[in-house]
């Protein structure tokens, strides 16, 4: 076995059964090319246990966060089927580490996108956008790590809630959002915080992902990264987003 496949065995079973691994970058750290090939293979793990992929994230799409991690490109990671939670539905906390939630627009597909694209092309390609929000939630110990270690991690992708879609024609640019923990608002802010405009990101997605020879595919899925701030997530928690003119997405924390 190669020191990525071991890697990526480790990161998988770390997500698999909900247990903090150790940071690489202590002993050695991941080029971001490591890191994107031992999440390829920890992803490839995943599908032979049946799981299919149903879209990608998308993620460090605010410049804040860029300065933060010391990068100048967006990150991304794969979604797959297990891990959509109904709107409205209830999660367990036993299946994850230290989750935390964040809001998000969400693209769906129409046709293949690929490669270099303009915002217009990008848009030709939308069937339907929806509100959604993203449970992250890192493997590593105490949430902390480098670039490289949250690539390998599917760059924290953990779970996506989606509400209603709604035409591509709606206008997502600078919508409005307050997120609110049992009624209380937690974090206030606006699509417009994703790269000044969602469909930046969706433009993105395209191109990171022809750089790892793929791409992505009519029925897809695309969230377009975060909002606001993350909250943490714990027990007993009623979780809702209001998007103006989009409506609401939730969902419960149980324990």
């Amino acid at each position: 076995m190669s020191d990525l496949a071991k890697i990526a065995e480790i990161v998988d079973e770390g997500a698999r059964t909900a247990s903090a691994i150790k940071q690489f970058s202590t002993e050695k750290p991941l080029s971001i090319d490591e890191a994107y090939a031992v999440q390829a293979l920890s992803m490839q793990r995943r599908y032979a246990r049946g799981e299919k992929r149903v879209g990608i994230k998308m993620g460090f799409t605010s410049r804040a966060k860029m300065i933060q991690m010391g990068v100048h490109d967006l990150i991304w990671g794969r979604l797959t089927n297990t891990m959509r939670v109904e709107d409205g539905g209830i999660i367990s906390l036993a299946n994850y580490i230290h989750p935390r939630v964040e809001p998000e627009i969400a693209f769906l597909l129409k046709t293949d996108l690929s490669g270099d694209v303009t915002p217009a092309e990008a848009l030709a390609a939308v069937e339907a956008i929806a509100p959604a929000m993203e449970i992250i939630d890192s493997r590593y110990d105490n949430f902390k790590f480098d670039l490289g270690d949250v690539v390998a991690d599917n760059s924290s992708s953990s779970g996506f809630v989606l509400g209603n879609w709604f035409p591509k024609e709606t206008d997502f640019r600078n919508l409005g959002i307050v997120m609110t923990v049992n009624g209380h608002a937690a974090e206030v802010g606006s699509t417009a915080a994703i790269l000044g405009d969602p469909i930046r990101s969706l433009v993105s997605a395209a191109r990171v992902v022809a750089s790892a020879g793929e791409k992505l595919y009519a029925g897809d899925i695309v969230l377009a990264g975060s909002a606001t701030a993350a909250i943490a997530l714990a027990p007993g928690q009623s979780i809702e987003t209001q998007f103006q003119s989009l409506g609401s997405v939730g969902f419960k924390v149980g324990a």
